[in-house]
């Protein structure tokens, strides 16, 4: 494997769509469905793809130094474990990342600024760094919170309220109950994806002294947490669907309610699990779903 092709793998692509869906639905609930200002569009995709990767170099980098990605470890083989990318290496790449994402940040503020108050500007610059704070500290330095239970907390706020409510608001300062319950279900949904890849390395991940929520609850109530997550997604789907639609007097819209029959599928599927790997399948489904709903219901809303 050549190195731009291990770059890219460490780069995770496959987590993008998740990353991407919170964005997908702040969009379709902003006025013209963002479309009235392109630049502001775009430039919301292309800052979530840089943070989403800054966060994967960062999360293997802090698992490599720290020894939880090892040998024993179940699912993809990550870069800095397997010594494909050194520990200098991927440092300054997180570096490098990090002033990228910031800039790519900036440029998507300045296309915002007509649609923004000084308060405003001045929040998003302040949340663009904490961005940036939590994708490295997931994993790196001594108090990593994804090392003490805290990951799920900020994958929730990140890819649920941040991503859905940030970009809204780029466009509109008015407050609507649906960006929250769209919040709501693409966070639930993006933390259970998290939960799957902490079930997976369960038994890694208490070896190496990394208490994820998984290892605080343990396996059957991790599964229990699972399934509530579900709930709580599904649920807020189904009002903002029904909702939009009845706002809009577009019955089409209810076809975006069909990706919740992939997640009925998935949780039936995960109560008859017996081994820990057989996990990692199952998160590329509900990563999926997720990013299904959102598209499905970005593209709906204009019919």
């Amino acid at each position: 494997m050549n190195k731009f092709a291990i770059w890219v793998q460490a780069a995770r692509p496959r987590t993008l769509p998740l990353s991407l869906s919170g964005i997908v639905m702040g969009l379709a609930l902003s006025p013209s469905s963002g479309f009235s200002n392109p630049w502001i569009m775009l430039g919301c995709l292309l800052t979530t793809v840089l943070f989403q990767v800054l966060s994967n170099f960062a999360n293997d980098l802090g698992d490599g130094i720290k020894g939880t990605d090892n040998a024993q470890r179940i699912g993809p083989e990550r870069a800095v474990q397997s010594g494909k990318i050194s520990v200098s290496s991927m440092k300054k790449a997180v570096v490098f990342l990090s002033f990228l994402s910031l800039l790519s940040a900036g440029l998507l503020l300045n296309a915002a600024v007509p649609n923004l108050t000084m308060k405003a500007l001045i929040f998003y610059l302040i949340l663009a760094l904490l961005c940036v704070l939590a994708a490295i500290t997931y994993t790196v330095g001594k108090k990593a919170y994804g090392y003490h239970g805290g990951g799920d907390l900020m994958v929730f706020l990140f890819f649920g309220g941040v991503a859905v409510l940030g970009t809204r608001h780029l466009f509109t300062p008015n407050f609507s109950v649906e960006e929250v319950l769209a919040a709501i279900a693409i966070g639930a949904w993006s933390t259970m994806v998290l939960n799957l890849n902490n079930l997976r390395d369960i038994d890694n991940d208490a070896e190496a002294q990394k208490k994820t929520m998984v290892v605080f609850l343990g396996l059957k109530n991790a599964l229990r947490y699972h399934h509530i997550l579900a709930i709580l997604g599904s649920s807020c789907w189904v009002i903002l669907v029904y909702k939009h639609s009845i706002e809009t007097k577009n019955p089409f819209l209810l076809l975006a309610l069909m990706p919740l029959l992939l997640f009925v599928k998935h949780t039936t599927q995960v109560m008859k699990i017996k081994e820990a790997k057989t996990f990692d399948p199952e998160l590329k489904k509900v990563a999926m779903s997720t990013f299904l709903a959102s598209v499905l219901f970005f593209g709906l809303s204009h019919l």
